[in-house]
C-alpha cells in the first residue's frame, strides 16, 4: 500500500514536471513547448483579427455566429492553459509551497493577465444580465495580445529590460512631465491676452505643449505672438531632445540583454579565466 502511494506520488510529481518544463521552461527548445507556444500565438493572433473585425458591422452580420464560437473554443484552451500553469508552478522554487506558492504565482503579472482573458467569460451567465457589456466581453478580445509574453522570447527581453532600467525611464518621463508643465505655463502667459479662447488655461495650453513636443503640428493651436513663438521653438527642440532619451535607454538596455544572453549561452569553458580570450579546441592530432 505504501509502495502504491509512493508510486502515485512519484508518478504525480513527474507528470507536473514534464507540463511544467513544457509551458515555463525555455520552450524555445523543446519540440513540445515549441508547437504549444505557436498554436497558442496563432490562436491569440486569430482571436485579436476576429475582434478587430467585429467592429465593422458588415463583418459581424455575417460571421458573428463564427466568432463566438471560435472565441468559445479559445477561452476553453486558454483556461485549460491556466489551470496548467497553477497546477505545475510548484516546480519552481519561488513557488514550491502547494497552497502558498500558487497564490504567489497567481498574483504575478503574467498569471493576472492569463486570468483577465479568460475571466470576462467565465463570468457571461452574469454579463447577460446587462447587454450592454456584451460587446465589450468581445471587444476585450484584441487587449489578449498582452498574453503573447508567456511565449514570445522578444517580449520576455522588452520586460526585462524594462525592469532593468525602469528607474531611468521614470527620470526620463519625469523631465518631460516637467518640460510640459512649464512650457504650457510660458505659452499661457505668452498668448492669453492674444488668443483667450485658445489658451484658456494652463491645462488647456498642456495639449498645444503635447504636439509641440512630439512635434505632432495638428495646427489647431498656434501661437501669434513673438514672445509665443519664441517659446514654441525652444520647447520643440527641447522635447525632441526629452524625447529621444527613452529610444536611448531601451537601445542599451536591449544591447545589454542581447549580450547577457549571449554570455550565458556560451559555455564558460570556451573562454580564458585570466585573459577573456575565446580557447580553440586543438587539432585532432594533439589530443
Amino acid at each position: 500500500m505504501i509502495s502504491v502511494t509512493g508510486i502515485g506520488i512519484s508518478m504525480d510529481k513527474t507528470s507536473r514536471q514534464k507540463v511544467y518544463e513544457v509551458l515555463e521552461s525555455r520552450i524555445q527548445q523543446l519540440r513540445m513547448g515549441r508547437i504549444i507556444a505557436i498554436t497558442l500565438i496563432l490562436l491569440i493572433g486569430l482571436n485579436v483579427i476576429a475582434a478587430v473585425l467585429e467592429t465593422d458591422a458588415g463583418y459581424f452580420r455575417m460571421y458573428g455566429r463564427m466568432f463566438d464560437a471560435f472565441a468559445a473554443v479559445s477561452v476553453l484552451i486558454f483556461t485549460a492553459e491556466y489551470f496548467l500553469r497553477v497546477w505545475c508552478c510548484t516546480e519552481n522554487q519561488r513557488f514550491r509551497e502547494p497552497v502558498t506558492g500558487r497564490l504567489r504565482y497567481m498574483a504575478t503579472p503574467v498569471a493576472i493577465i492569463d486570468l483577465l482573458v479568460i475571466l470576462p467569460f467565465l463570468l457571461f451567465p452574469f454579463i447577460l444580465l446587462y447587454p450592454v457589456l456584451i460587446p465589450l466581453v468581445r471587444f476585450s478580445r484584441i487587449f489578449w495580445i498582452l498574453k503573447a509574453s508567456h511565449y514570445s522570447r522578444s517580449m520576455k527581453t522588452f520586460a526585462r529590460v524594462f525592469r532593468a532600467k525602469i528607474g531611468l525611464i521614470v527620470m526620463a518621463f519625469f523631465s518631460m512631465m516637467i518640460l510640459l508643465v512649464i512650457g504650457s505655463a510660458m505659452i499661457f502667459l505668452a498668448e492669453h491676452d492674444a488668443q483667450p479662447q485658445k489658451f484658456s488655461s494652463v491645462l488647456a495650453s498642456m495639449w498645444w505643449g503635447i504636439e509641440t513636443m512630439a512635434t505632432i503640428g495638428y495646427g489647431d493651436i498656434v501661437p501669434i505672438t513673438p514672445l509665443g513663438k519664441i517659446i514654441a521653438g525652444i520647447v520643440a527642440l527641447l522635447g525632441v531632445g526629452l524625447f529621444a532619451i527613452p529610444a536611448g535607454i531601451f537601445a542599451s538596455g536591449f544591447v545589454e540583454e542581447v549580450n547577457k544572453r549571449k554570455n550565458e549561452e556560451t559555455p564558460k569553458s570556451t573562454f580564458c579565466p585570466h585573459c577573456g580570450k575565446k580557447i580553440h579546441d586543438p587539432p585532432e592530432d594533439q589530443k
